[in-house]
């Protein structure tokens, strides 16, 4: 198990390439069981759960070759079972249900358990698949699916906090392969839906209105290999954008999609820092007096949930009162308490944190509980006095490529160390 230590009060600059992003690169690697024939996708970052889900597909029976960011995947034969051994790593591989379902017409595939951002059941799921025909049954912790034929039905995936990204995923690979048409209404919009389903398109699937809230999937009888490459990781840009603000001169994001963080870019703008973009670039330069916000998480265009943290981060030393309401994981804010070990001023009222800006963090031994959380604490440490210890750094390795790496080479000071 590795740490980092981050030795803060280093100014960045330079440019940055951004990796491919995980969350679109998860469920179009697991779309590739829906084919006998041979898929290659490119732009695949070097994560942990792209390593887990490349287990999984071996797992079930699929010949899998990566090289220098690009995978190969066949799937000539292949099982219905994901037993919990490999599964329970990962929260994201219940995405092979769609694909195992849609091609076997039955799937078998462990809980993937809890998860500290709070509860994330995948019950709009298993609603979509039992719309499609599927039965379904819950027991010795694993869902069991099985369908004669799965027909093209309408149903609504919107949930209390939203759409599901992963469930508008896994229902519509399944229903790729149903007979008839499918209609999707309150789908997720986001843009790694929409690259899983240009994905699929190319395998010969038809999709339409990806990136809205109604999708329409008219099933066809067989898919086959395609080639891919993946859309750049929007959050990845989104905190390294944060880290230009906080603690940059000048530093430029390299192959990204600026539309893709509009509301990224539009809330830190408001904190008085300069961000200009082109086709496929962002830059962000620094501001001596930013401005205290007030933002709300909400699905994609809003605010996304997964950069609360990072920007917890950056209002810790933004004079006034900062207010950020968390609507999509109310339970997300287990990086506050980490923070106020630094000095950060925050409360916390149900899903709101209210953030008193101080003028300086100290750095100080800190325990990562997340993905997004270890990001914000990587980023608390740059702008803090002394040496930030942040432990349990194998969540940030689940999302972030090589972020040491990235952050030193635009001027950082960070140590990875073995323990």
């Amino acid at each position: 198990m590795d740490k980092i230590l981050v030795h803060g009060g280093h100014k960045l600059s330079g440019n940055v390439r951004i990796s491919g992003s995980k969350n679109s690169a998860l469920p179009i690697l697991a779309a590739t069981l829906l084919t006998k024939e041979p898929c290659v996708i490119s732009n695949v970052p070097d994560l942990s759960d792209i390593h887990f889900m490349l287990q999984i597909l071996s797992h079930l029976g699929a010949s899998v070759e990566r090289a220098s960011g690009t995978v190969r995947v066949e799937a000539v034969k292949i099982k219905s079972e994901a037993p919990y051994d490999i599964v329970r790593k990962m929260r994201a591989s219940v995405c092979v249900l769609g694909p195992l379902l849609g091609r076997k017409k039955k799937a078998i595939v462990s809980l993937p358990g809890g998860c500290v951002i709070g509860d994330r059941p995948i019950d709009l799921h298993i609603r979509g698949f039992e719309a499609l025909g599927a039965t379904s049954v819950i027991e010795h912790g694993n869902v069991k699916l099985s369908a004669r034929t799965l027909r093209g039905s309408e149903m609504n995936l919107r949930g209390k906090n939203g759409p599901t990204v992963l469930g508008t995923d896994n229902v519509m690979m399944a229903a790729t392969l149903a007979k008839g048409v499918t209609v999707i209404e309150g789908a997720a919009a986001e843009p790694e839906v929409v690259d899983l389903a240009n994905f699929l398109n190319k395998m010969g699937a038809k999709i339409e209105g990806a990136g809205t809230r109604r999708i329409t999937i008219e099933g066809v009888k067989e898919l086959h290999g395609a080639e891919h490459s993946v859309i750049p990781d929007r959050i990845e840009a989104g905190t390294y954008l944060v880290a230009g603000a906080m603690m940059g001169t000048e530093v430029k994001l390299q192959r990204v999609k600026p539309e893709h963080l509009a509301s990224v870019i539009t809330h830190v703008r408001e904190s008085g820092y300069e961000v200009e973009t082109a086709a496929s670039s962002v830059t962000v330069r620094g501001n001596g007096n930013p401005k205290p916000l007030r933002l709300t998480t909400e699905p994609y265009p809003g605010f996304p949930t997964d950069m609360q943290a990072q920007m917890c981060a950056l209002l810790c030393r933004t004079i006034g009162i900062s207010v950020i309401s968390e609507t999509i994981f109310p339970q997300r804010y287990m990086h506050v308490s980490e923070l106020k070990r630094m000095g950060a001023d925050i409360s916390l009222d149900g899903h709101t944190a209210i953030i008193k800006g101080v003028k300086k963090l100290s750095g100080a031994p800190v325990m990562a509980s997340d993905l997004r959380a270890s990001a914000a604490l990587v980023l608390a440490g740059l702008q803090a006095d002394g040496v930030t210890e942040v432990n349990r750094v194998y969540h940030i390795d689940r999302g972030y490529e090589s972020i040491d790496e990235k952050l030193n080479a635009l001027g950082a000071r960070i140590e990875r160390v073995k323990v």
